[in-house]
């Protein structure tokens, strides 16, 4: 395939982005034959499946094209519509055709914010994974471009979109529970080793690396588990790509959990305790974590356990498994919530299993009401697609960056943080009760799995106070903080810069 240029790319999508400017009655005509909306689907070895199967089931929609780096994925994916579909490489030279009205981007975490971006100045729709960023900055950037393109972007937090949960938020926000004193998020998810090697591993010749690489430095792959290989998937614990499962699982959590609280922006604090610990292996990100984001309504307070409930329980979960995998795999809960929330309010607490659904108990723990729902985000950003009534999006993409950027604030005092002994982190957290209980827990968890202090000592992280409104870190702790707020892009993968509403 003959690929674009950066210049190239960007003459085009300065055409395309006329199309900008069309009312939305008449782009809505104009939305593909017959009135069908034409989907692309970028990033195909995980939840761009998920994309597939769900668009397959919104009337008026036709996958016209997909896009990977990896050819035998992309094969695989073409062969299973039927091979009616046009396969791209490169996701610039799909963003050139005029022939696509909206894509779905379910890339590595690296790719989310830029290939989003380019999708909008080529005047497409944007339906985009979670976390929809891989760090603070380029979050913001996005937000940004949404409105300078007046584009559609819906963020993956797909949570939003059930009827049961955005009624139990209302329900609890109108005080039937009083105040909300804590508001949790779990992610007990079964997380063996990846392994370790002892060297790069060159990727695997149908993956053009370059391509997969994009705004991160090119390096070669260090890790190569079995069942993934040296690029696929275990990509999530290397930082370089991935956000751990604080931003793989818990941004659904974080994102429901700050929903309840009502608060629209970042927190006033942040602090992580945690570390990968359990094996060694060429993961770099926590398997075991607490975070707890300071609100003024109340404090947000996200966990992930990543091994089982004690050494030699369960199996572990496969790749990508979804919201209820955990318990089956032999992991701890919390009120019976292995991945999920628990909203804790003066007079009982509102828990949350399922994606869609929640259940409200007083302090007795008696069920005094049942909210239910199902999966909708799909259709909402297609029905959307073509009101153009952005209002209407159920993950607006502003949401979607300050959930996202809940994750990296977590990550980012983990990251800057020491190891330091129990005795350290037990004076560290004694002055905060619920701080204090979650890191108890956790300890009582990792004895469980014989994780021995000494020799693997839990990580204390960098205490962060963050100013909410400019998205950045402020007092003592705030300089190297606020340097790993972005990253250093690869050229011709830059992420441009957007806020203020002029492009670099």
């Amino acid at each position: 395939m003959n690929h674009l240029t950066r210049r190239t790319f960007i003459r085009n999508t300065a055409l395309l982005g006329a199309a900008t400017a069309f009312p939305a009655r008449s782009w809505a005509q104009v939305a593909g034959a017959n009135g069908d909306v034409r989907v692309a689907v970028l990033g195909l070895n995980g939840r761009g499946k998920n994309h597939l199967s769900s668009l397959a089931k919104v009337s008026g929609v036709r996958v016209v094209a997909l896009c990977d780096p990896d050819s035998k994925v992309l094969d695989k994916a073409a062969a299973s519509l039927g091979g009616d579909v046009k396969k791209y490489a490169d996701m610039r030279d799909l963003f050139a055709s005029s022939d696509i009205d909206a894509v779905t981007i379910a890339t590595p975490n690296h790719w989310h914010t830029l290939a989003a971006i380019w999708a909008m100045q080529a005047g497409k729709d944007v339906y985009v994974e979670k976390p929809v960023s891989h760090n603070v900055w380029e979050g913001r950037q996005l937000v940004a471009a949404a409105k300078k393109y007046n584009r559609v972007v819906q963020a993956g937090t797909q949570i939003r979109s059930g009827e049961g949960l955005q009624e139990a938020v209302a329900w609890v926000q109108a005080g039937n529970l009083g105040k909300i004193t804590a508001s949790r998020g779990f992610c007990y998810k079964r997380r063996d080793s990846i392994g370790k090697t002892t060297a790069a591993t060159p990727p695997p010749p149908n993956i053009n690396y370059d391509l997969w690489t994009g705004p991160a430095p090119l390096v070669e792959p260090h890790r190569n588990n079995k069942k993934n290989g040296p690029v696929h998937y275990d990509w999530h614990w290397i930082y370089l790509y991935g956000n751990g499962d604080v931003g793989n699982q818990g941004i659904h959590q974080m994102d429901v959990a700050r929903w309840f609280l009502g608060e629209a922006g970042l927190p006033r604090h942040t602090l992580s305790i945690g570390g990968r610990l359990g094996y060694d292996d060429d993961g770099q990100t926590a398997n075991t974590q607490v975070v707890i984001h300071d609100y003024k309504t109340a404090p947000l307070i996200f966990e992930v356990r990543g091994l089982p409930s004690k050494a030699g329980a369960g199996q572990a979960a496969g790749a990508g498994a979804e919201a209820g995998s955990a318990e089956a795999s032999g992991m701890d809960n919390y009120r019976g919530v292995s991945i999920g929330n628990v909203v804790e309010c003066e007079g009982g607490y509102v828990m949350t299993k399922a994606y869609f659904t929640a259940t409200a108990f007083d302090k007795a723990g008696k069920v005094v009401k049942e909210f239910k729902g199902t999966d909708r985000h799909m259709q909402n950003y297609i029905d959307v697609v073509r009101s153009r009534k952005l209002s209407d999006l159920y993950g607006p993409i502003e949401q979607g960056h300050v959930s996202s950027a809940l994750c990296h604030l977590g990550n980012l005092s983990h990251q800057l943080g020491k190891a330091s002994s129990p005795g350290e982190l037990q004076e560290r957290v004694k002055g905060n009760a619920q701080l204090s209980e979650a890191y108890g827990r956790m300890a009582e968890h990792l004895a469980a799995n014989n994780v021995d202090f000494a020799k693997t000592p839990v990580t204390l992280g960098m205490p962060l106070a963050v100013d909410p409104t400019a998205e950045r870190f402020t007092g003592p702790n705030a300089g190297p903080a606020n340097a790993m707020l972005t990253r250093q892009y690869r050229a011709p993968f830059v992420v441009p810069t957007m806020a203020g509403g002029v492009a670099e």
